[in-house]
């Protein structure tokens, strides 16, 4: 049986585990993902899974793409949130205007973007286009990148906001200002870009009126299901899954650990035979299984709906956010309950265990991981209230 293109993905990026596991604390001490990670991931075409047909990428399933982000933060917490945040940024510039998708894809299809999309920057309406300045932080693995996506309020002359966008600004049009030095996800180089007086011609902005319509330009070319499911749940969970991957690299390396230890403070018993421990592995598995199913369940339901062509109900965004976040909270449940019976060797610094429990708790406190919005909005619509549909990002 031929091997598709999506299924070589997932076996490059399985070959390349054991590399990006050795070079976790060299992008923990570089506070940065080394350049031979991004290369060895760009040449599994990695970064090609979610890009449209249209611009030499793969359109694959969601599914392959989450799947192949799970298993790189497996290996290093910080290789696994660059690559899903910088992975998902083809799937957004697909629903631009067909210009600024040429002018991205058109020299090179293996560019990169970074992005930071909190509206921290002006913009302002100008002839043609918009006028850009400010300071953007977090935006992850932007070393790597020669684009960056910017969010931005537009206000008029009346500094009256009118729009909330996306603006794609080339390499040439910022500055990255290293300013990251964290006690988690050390390694995402998540710098702050700065922006002074840019012009951002109208076909390279988005706005988001237009994608929680799931009514973009670049559907003019890029017709498949892929781009018709709703951004705050392909984006949502492209910040829970890493954090799932970093957990499911914390069990693996936990369990390793305690075939082998002996507790010293119970007699030279074995780790692995103490049934308190063999309890926590159990609860600490339900609840990654139950995270992962819960994702597959829903990135299959919106892919059924954008594949039939049917509009996707409501409900079902809500669940997947409400998933999304319930997710994020059950991996950090678990890696918490793998740190806590591990042990003190557990604190020494340049150990797995220690290195995956701070990246995941620096993942939870992403604004997209606020578990109190998302529930809030499925219980509002569970009782028949309305949804504002930025409940829903």
């Amino acid at each position: 049986m031929a091997v598709s293109h999506q299924q070589a993905v997932i076996a490059g990026v399985t070959e390349l585990l054991p590399a990006l596991r050795q070079r976790a604390q060299e992008a923990e001490d570089a506070r940065a993902v080394p350049a031979d990670s991004v290369k060895a991931l760009e040449e599994t075409g990695f970064f090609r899974l979610l890009q449209p047909r249209s611009a030499g990428g793969l359109e694959a399933d969601p599914v392959t793409f989450f799947t192949a982000v799970r298993l790189i933060a497996s290996a290093c917490g910080s290789t696994g949130w660059v690559s899903s945040v910088v992975g998902v940024h083809p799937w957004q510039l697909a629903l631009f205007p067909p210009q600024a998708q040429r002018d991205v894809w058109a020299a090179d299809p293996a560019t990169r973007m970074s992005s930071s999309y909190a509206p921290t920057g002006k913009a302002r309406k100008t002839d043609g286009g918009y006028q850009l300045d400010g300071r953007w932080s977090f935006s992850s693995g932007c070393d790597h990148a020669t684009w960056v996506l910017l969010g931005g309020i537009v206000l008029d002359d009346s500094h009256k906001p009118v729009d909330f966008r996306t603006f794609l600004l080339p390499a040439s049009d910022y500055v990255i200002d290293d300013v990251w030095d964290t006690v988690g996800l050390r390694g995402t180089g998540s710098n702050d870009i700065v922006v002074d007086s840019a012009f951002v011609p109208e076909h390279h902005s988005l706005s988001f009126t237009d994608v929680t319509r799931c009514a973009c330009p670049g559907h003019e070319v890029n017709e498949g299901p892929l781009y018709r499911i709703p951004f705050g749940s392909i984006f949502s969970y492209a910040i829970t899954t890493p954090i799932i991957g970093m957990a499911t690299g914390a069990y693996q390396a936990h369990v390793d650990y305690q075939r082998g230890r002996v507790r010293a403070s119970y007699a030279g018993q074995k780790a692995a035979e103490d049934p308190f421990a063999q309890v926590r592995v159990a609860e600490a598995a339900a609840l990654l299984d139950a995270a992962w199913l819960a994702l597959d369940r829903d990135m299959t339901e919106l892919m059924a709906y954008a594949r039939r062509g049917e509009k996707i109900p409501l409900p079902l965004r809500w669940r997947t956010r409400r998933d999304q976040v319930t997710g994020t909270g059950q991996a950090i449940r678990a890696v918490d309950l793998l740190f806590e019976n591990s042990g003190g060797r557990a604190l020494k610094l340049g150990t797995p265990i220690q290195r995956f429990w701070r990246d995941a708790h620096a993942g939870r406190v992403h604004a997209i991981n606020d578990p109190e919005r998302a529930l809030t909005m499925f219980g509002r619509g569970e009782f028949g209230h309305d949804v504002p549909p930025d409940a829903m990002f």
